[in-house]
């Protein structure tokens, strides 16, 4: 698995994840909101399948 998120995007989907995660957790948030595992797991591991299948990158790229 080549890395295909680049810092700013994985910033976000760790903290948006970790958001949605806490909310069901902590304030009674709605089922769906587990789908913050989603996000969270991508930016952790700094892949993205859907961003594979389209061909998408917002790694910074070597010149």
């Amino acid at each position: 698995m080549k890395a295909n998120i680049g810092g700013i995007d994985r910033t976000v989907r760790i903290v948006a994840g970790l958001a949605l995660i806490a909310w069901v957790l902590f304030a009674n948030g709605p089922v769906w909101a587990w789908i913050g595992v989603v996000p969270l797991a991508t930016g952790l591991i700094n892949f993205c399948p859907a961003y594979g299948l389209l061909g998408i990158s917002t790694c910074k790229t070597k010149n």
